[in-house]
């Protein structure tokens, strides 16, 4: 492989300007996350055939012509697994690669499951083993070993011709819209952001709360996470989530009650006088601004019996199209599926995942006649 090292602003210029010109474009993206909320940029691998590069965000301070590359319409960018690599882009540039292509996707439309890693595909489709051994490594240590860089150079190298072989069996199997609309399903996911209002509705064990404990824990969580973006800190290294839980289930009012109940000593010393702050400002809650208790699923009468006809459905139309069953509805999509039928308050305005697009063709009528 014969790549570059792009380190200022100029060049990245150029190359974007070389690359544009392209209808696709092989994007890849290394990055560490520990203790932050948001995960850091270390690097950005490129591939359009014939220019191969290793962008370095770190060194340029202005990435503005990559970021308009990815909002171009003309170049469709195509990842693996973009999951994360769409956070990145989300934070760093504001905006999602589009159009865009993930080969896990494409390769789920060819019988894989949902979590084809990159290097067991390359092997299958390229016969090429590739080393995987610096997938854990520190991105933003500088200088880049040359093992780092042979590393993520080889992400988008050989992305290219697998890509273009899955692409050709998926046209060939007829599922290429499908593909399309899984992709912007999932880039419709990873664009919503969440509301510090709901985040109380992400808490482990927030269902066993009655309104006016769930009114605390509202307060509390909303606060947690806009700590947690103001100092780009993960969620549990602001307050642990049990912390804020058992704040509103013991009702905790002084240090000496958070201490008791065992929360770490560092964490009453850093927040305990802003946890006792909000807790004190929950009093102010009227009882008509208290939320619902939450209502779990599995508490709805006859919960796993209808789920497991759910599944079996699944499994009938996963035999007949030769896509795997998590692929088609996962546990979370199933569940999501009950809800809208269910909680229909919560479900306003969404439709489930297996009603809506290429999914609704094979799922509805099944699933909707297990409900009925």
């Amino acid at each position: 492989m014969n790549f570059e090292i792009i380190t200022d602003h100029q060049r990245l210029t150029e190359v974007c300007a070389i690359v544009s010109k392209k209808e696709y474009l092989m994007v890849d993206t290394e990055f560490v996350r520990t203790r932050t909320l948001y995960p850091k940029l270390g690097l950005i691998q490129i591939y359009d055939g014939e220019i191969l590069a290793l962008i370095d965000p770190i060194e340029i301070e202005d990435m503005s012509p990559f970021w308009q590359v990815l909002k171009d319409p003309q170049v469709t960018k195509v990842l693996h697994a973009c999951g994360e690599d769409l956070e990145v882009f989300q934070h760093y540039a504001g905006c999602m690669p589009s159009p865009m292509l993930d080969t896990q996707i494409m390769a789920s439309f060819l019988g894989y499951g949902m979590s084809a890693g990159f290097a067991s595909l390359v092997k299958d489709f390229l016969d090429v083993e590739l080393d995987k051994g610096e997938s854990r490594t520190d991105w933003l240590a500088r200088p880049l070993t040359s093992k780092q860089q042979d590393y993520a150079a080889a992400d988008v190298y050989y992305l290219l011709p697998m890509f273009e072989l899955i692409k050709q069996q998926v046209i060939d199997s007829g599922w290429w819209e499908a593909v399309e609309q899984e992709t912007a399903l999932i880039i419709s996911k990873r664009q919503s952001i969440k509301n510090p209002e709901k985040s109380y509705l992400d808490i482990k064990n927030a269902w066993q709360l009655q309104p006016n404990q769930l009114a605390q824990l509202k307060i509390l969580a909303k606060w947690r996470l806009e700590e947690a973006r103001r100092r780009d800190l993960a969620l549990n290294f602001v307050v642990k989530e049990l912390s804020i839980w058992k704040m509103a289930y013991y009702n905790l009012r002084s240090k000496e009650q958070m201490l008791k109940e065992e929360f770490d000593f560092r964490e009453v010393q850093r927040h305990g006088n802003k946890l006792l702050n909000l807790m004190a400002e929950s009093d102010n809650v009227s009882q008509s601004e208290y939320p619902e208790k939450i209502a779990r699923l599995m508490d709805f009468p006859h919960y796993k019996q209808i789920f497991k006809l759910l599944k079996d459905q699944v499994k009938i139309v996963s035999e007949e199209c030769g896509l795997a069953t998590e692929f088609l509805a996962s546990k979370k999509q199933l569940n999501q599926f009950l809800s809208s039928q269910w909680k229909h308050s919560d479900s306003v305005g969404m439709t489930p995942d297996v009603l809506s697009g290429w999914r609704k063709e094979l799922l509805q009528q099944k699933l909707l006649a297990v409900i009925a």
